[in-house]
């Protein structure tokens, strides 16, 4: 089971990792020949001076003070005690992703330099920083909202602001040949990935 995206620096960080018994916590899974093969981190450096002389172009590389290293694309954690915490984090970027760089007022896109966070119910009568509370506007909307409710300005979200149960800023197209190893873990309805 796909338990989230991690960065190159993270993925490595668990690759290099041992537990108290100098076992390793993580394995590069590396599709080879529609077979899925398994390879601690000394195995996948190794490995990787053959794909740097023969398939360069398919991995992205990590250069190291000897050496360079692929990063791979799936890492297996082969001990945890129990999942990790899904929460979405509360801040600008995710409401841009959450409301698709729209103004919730007008409904037209906009790049996120002329969009602003609007407090559909203004801090001045109450109204809290929340996902319940926060949408994206564009400047001429939220100047014309001004600091009263949507009914007070005559204004009418296009959709309710609600509290988004995954990362809407993760949006993953795999299309990319590079992304193809990860369509068996992953369920698409939970990730919002575009599987083509």
């Amino acid at each position: 089971m796909a338990l989230r995206i991690v960065s190159a620096r993270r993925a490595f960080s668990l690759l290099f990792k041992r537990d108290n018994l100098r076992n390793p916590i993580a394995e590069v899974v590396s599709v080879e020949d529609g077979r899925y093969i398994s390879y601690d981190f000394e195995d996948w450096a190794e490995l990787s001076a053959f794909k740097r002389e023969f398939e360069p172009a398919e991995h992205d590389w990590v250069r190291t003070v000897r050496f360079q290293i692929a990063v791979p694309r799936i890492v297996r954690v082969l001990t945890f005690a129990k999942l990790p915490k899904q929460e979405v984090k509360f801040n600008r970027r995710n409401l841009f992703a959450r409301d698709d760089n729209t103004c919730q007022y007008c409904g037209r896109r906009f790049p996120t330099s002329q969009l602003s966070l609007d407090h559909v119910v203004p801090r001045s009568l109450g109204g809290r920083a929340n996902w319940q509370n926060i949408v994206c506007a564009c400047l001429r909307c939220n100047v014309r909202k001004g600091g009263r409710t949507p009914q007070q300005a005559h204004l009418r979200l296009i959709r309710p602001p609600v509290k988004p149960s995954r990362n809407p800023a993760v949006s993953i197209t795999l299309s990319d040949n590079r992304y193809a190893s990860w369509r068996q873990f992953l369920n698409a309805a939970y990730w919002d990935v575009e599987l083509k």
